[in-house]
């Protein structure tokens, strides 16, 4: 899910197409749909790429997208965490249809040591693991009957291991041969208020770090070998966006009252992209490469990780969800 360095940095399909309408409401190869779910309320949206001009637009692969927005989504609620987890279950079986009959490697993508970016090694600490158990008991035993095969890696990030995580998951999956691959992983938003309170899922795959500017080989259909489902959350945000949102509200702010008129008619015909690069030349160096997470991040972490893991527990295994820990 890659960008160029001088786009706003996000990782969400849906912020692409709402930054792209903004400018030209014909987004010719790219179909917008979405739904509500009134009862736990989550607002879905289903962005799906279907050309490769489309996918030039929005700077994504071509594929499905899945945009979960609740503001709830890191209360420590066990009604409302179950109401998620149910959610969440049912858009994974749209993108892995029979994902109980797979064989499942889920992957937890990020550094465990830096807290935004623990999701995905978290995820995979609450997981259900069973490939050792059905490969000693066999799919009726006591022990197995029910339980789909579940495998897990945290390969960990190329400054601890030296390697790209390509190589890592490709030599798991040489070895294993599952039939899909469930990769987890922190990604960046473009609003502040999709923090902690968005979850995408895409059949494209994932290229780790690309929403923070540190690109990576992709982890796809391609370089893996076999389908790859990526599940996501934004957990930080571009300092500059932060910087972009504020003047953005000052200007609306001052515009009624007739201050600097020059001034407003002058960044109004600017668009989103060309404000964004105005005000990161702006700001000072040293906070060009900064990114944002919220304070209470740690616990969060825990919320959301547990939350994702008992959605791949439940579909997997035909376990009901478990109260947050």
């Amino acid at each position: 899910m890659g960008i160029g360095l001088t786009q706003v940095r996000t990782d969400l399909a849906i912020e692409a197409a709402e930054n792209f309408s903004d400018q030209d409401n014909s987004l010719a190869g790219v179909t917008v749909r979405e739904s509500e779910d009134s009862h736990a309320h989550i607002h879905i949206t289903y962005v799906h790429i279907r050309t490769e001009e489309g996918a030039k637009k929005l700077g994504k692969p071509v594929g499905r997208y899945i945009t979960m927005e609740t503001p709830y989504l890191a209360l420590a609620d066990e009604d409302y965490h179950k109401e998620i987890t149910q959610v969440l279950m049912e858009q994974l079986e749209l993108l892995i249809p029979q994902i109980r009959k797979k064989k499942v490697l889920v992957v937890g993508i990020g550094n465990r040591e830096i807290t935004p970016d623990s999701l995905g090694p978290k995820v995979v600490d609450h997981l259900f693991i069973t490939r050792h158990l059905i490969q000693e008991y066999g799919t009726e035993s006591k022990v197995t009957k029910g339980f789909g095969v579940v495998s897990a890696i945290a390969p960990g990030v190329m400054a601890q291991t030296g390697m790209e995580g390509r190589e890592v998951i490709g030599g798991v999956i040489r070895e294993t041969k599952p039939d899909v691959a469930l990769i987890i992983d922190a990604l960046a938003a473009r609003s502040v208020h999709r923090l902690n309170a968005t979850i995408q899922l895409t059949d494209t795959g994932i290229s780790p770090g690309s929403g923070v500017g540190n690109h990576r080989h992709g982890l796809n259909r391609e370089t893996l070998g076999i389908p790859v489902v990526a599940i996501g959350i934004p957990t930080v945000i571009d300092a500059a966006t932060i910087v972009n949102d504020t003047v953005s509200s000052l200007l609306d702010v001052l515009e009624q009252q007739n201050f600097y008129k020059e001034v407003f008619d002058s960044v109004r015909s600017f668009d989103d992209q060309e404000k964004y690069m105005l005000f990161r030349e702006l700001m000072a160096p040293e906070m060009a490469g900064m990114f944002v997470t919220p304070k209470d991040i740690d616990q969060t972490m825990e919320k959301i990780s547990y939350t994702i893991s008992e959605a791949i527990n439940s579909i997997c295994h035909h376990i009901d969800p478990s109260p947050i820990p």
